[in-house]
């Protein structure tokens, strides 16, 4: 296994290639289009009733008759409304309520209903196809690690076909630059019945009857972000030009559908231009031109541990396997290794873990969104996560997270330590998964959880909740043909195998206070059971103080003692935190 370094130029990044704004204060204003990659990554439900595929026909319909019977005075729709509305069960319809307030680009006020645009929208995208990875080409590369050994174990693992697709080249996978021109793509094809969605009727002929307010077009913001060379946060009103002008006070403010339309379709096209020129510039094909594969060893790992703490910003340079594309954080290709991530490496920016093996990898800092992709035998310490944390396609994986949400889809042979506040979503094709209550701590994690929200009162750690097995956004999810039953659970950890996991304090670094205690309370099965080994392990102590032994089995004992707890470092995995010693 290796570590795969790269540079890669942020679609987001740079003047673009033409420009969708107006005179703005006496200076020519850079706006470029972009999708947010939030709902399409953390949004998408395998819930074949949300999933239409007559375009607006009976989006259309629903939206009427959800404004007609069920919306308040304000256009709002609860869990009752929605679960009649659209026909699903109450369970579900809880589902698609907190998942939509989850990916919404901003903190809404009532946690207990929705704004029906929103929630059009959110359906609308629910027909969204995710880009299919591209296939390795290389069959000396798919030779070389399947099968393979690990270290850690000594024992001869067979990779399954999903990990043997994990561990191609990057140079296999979709870029962040390609995910957003398929997103870009997707709406191009969609924003006029999107737009048709928002709109309202009024009298009139033609393209005239249809108008948009100022507040209908701001729930655009769901799927569609500006930035100004490379800022973000443009509000959208300020991006329109026929809306930058008027009173944000007055959201009913309206001008032709039609011309929103055309004026988002000409900033699309100019944003899929802005990739394709990135895509041929000599920048990009240096940085790419620039990955390598080299052997990572363990001794590396340890003569490089200084490294463990980067203070990169962000800057879409890679700093020891970690890259910072368009306001997000990338830990890629970490092979027998530990890392480090601290909020001034991510700067509350979503953070993805991706392909990383046979390590440990640390993210103590406040987050709104993460995702952890492609791991396999590695340990994953996710600090506070407040709007959702993705675990995917991740083999014989230890996740430790304290987390308002958590999406758990197509892994096996995982255990994830939770101090979550919503219950666990779980999809997709699982495998021996097993959930246990929050097992660690570090000096700053009170103060991340209460940045970004997450109470230490509420733990639904064992309250998962499951969809189907078949992932409709996802073609090589599962096999074809597989018939959409309900996808395998997780069971508890069984309490004599819960151990704490502690973080080490690493030197040079801010990480100098004592460890706090866990701030989530074990519940008494936990408690009791480490009780238990407590009292054991002061008998089993007591026992070979007073033992009248000679030299000779003193050593026999010592080196049994040792023996058995080598195995239990290798047999748990926690072999690995020694890198960070």
């Amino acid at each position: 296994m290796t570590e795969s370094s790269r540079t890669e130029t942020s679609a987001g990044k740079g003047p673009p290639a033409g420009s969708s704004g107006e005179e703005s204060n006496g200076r020519q204003s850079h706006l470029l289009l972009q999708p947010r990659r939030e709902p399409f990554e953390y949004g998408l439900l395998p819930i074949p009733k949300l999933i239409l595929t007559d375009g607006i026909v009976t989006l259309t319909s629903v939206k009427e008759k959800l404004l007609r019977h069920h919306a308040t005075a304000l256009q709002r729709i609860d869990v009752v409304g929605l679960s009649d509305g659209l026909k699903i069960s109450l369970a579900e319809a809880g589902i698609v309520l907190d998942t939509l307030v989850s990916v919404l680009p901003y903190e809404p006020e009532d946690l207990d209903s929705v704004d029906v645009r929103d929630l059009v929208l959110f359906l609308y995208i629910q027909s969204y196809k995710r880009l299919i990875s591209k296939t390795h080409k290389d069959s000396a590369a798919v030779a070389d690690v399947w099968p393979s050994t690990s270290v850690f174990d000594g024992y001869l693992s067979a990779l399954t076909p999903i990990q043997l697709k994990r561990c191609s080249s990057r140079r296999s996978m979709p870029s962040p630059a390609d995910e957003e021109a398929h997103q870009l793509s997707y709406l191009e094809k969609h924003m006029e019945n999107m737009v048709s969605l928002l709109a309202d009727s009024i009298e009139g002929d033609g393209d005239e009857s249809l108008v948009l307010t100022l507040d209908s077009f701001q729930r655009l913001g769901l799927i569609i972000q500006f930035t100004d060379n490379g800022h973000e946060g443009i509000p959208l009103s300020q991006a329109f030009p026929l809306f930058a002008n008027h009173d944000a006070n007055a959201p009913h403010i309206s001008v032709p559908a039609s011309k929103v339309l055309d004026w988002l379709l000409q900033s699309i096209a100019i944003s899929l231009e802005h990739i394709a020129a990135a895509d041929k510039s000599p920048t990009r094909e240096t940085a790419m031109g620039g990955i390598n594969d080299g052997d990572f060893t363990m001794a590396d790992a340890s003569a490089n541990k200084a490294k463990l703490q980067s203070n990169g910003s962000p800057s879409g340079l890679f700093e020891h396997g970690t890259a910072h594309l368009r306001s997000q954080t990338i830990v890629e290709g970490i092979c027998k290794a530990s890392i480090v991530k601290q909020a001034s490496n991510t700067m509350r920016h979503p953070v993805k873990v991706l392909n990383c093996h046979d390590s440990v990898i640390y993210i103590l800092a406040p987050l709104s969104y993460a995702t952890v992709y492609g791991c396999s035998d590695a340990t994953i310490v996710v600090g506070a996560v407040g709007k959702a944390l993705r675990v995917e396609h991740c083999e014989r994986v230890q996740v430790i997270t304290a987390a308002k949400r958590l999406c758990i889809a197509n892994c096996r042979e995982c255990i994830f330590f939770l101090g979550i506040n919503h219950n666990p979503l779980i999809l997709g094709d699982n495998h021996k998964l097993q959930v246990a209550p929050f097992n660690t701590s570090y000096p700053q994690l009170a103060e991340h959880m209460s940045q970004v929200g997450i109470n230490a009162n509420i733990n639904r750690w064992n309250e998962p909740l499951v969809l189907g097995m078949v992932d409709p956004h996802d073609s090589l999810s599962h096999p074809a043909g597989l018939s959409d039953t309900q996808s395998e659970s997780a069971t508890c950890l069984d309490p004599d195998q819960f151990t704490n996991f502690l973080i080490p304090k690493w030197f040079g670094a801010t990480l100098v206070e004592s460890t706090e205690c866990n701030p989530f309370p074990l519940p008494e099965a936990y408690v009791a059971a480490q009780k238990k080994t407590h009292t054991v392990l002061n008998e089993i102590q007591e026992t070979i103080r007073s033992a009248q032994l000679d030299e000779i089995k003193k050593r026999d004992i010592a080196s049994a003692l040792h023996t058995h707890f080598k195995d239990w470092l290798y047999a748990s995995g926690n072999i690995r935190q020694l890198y960070c010693l």
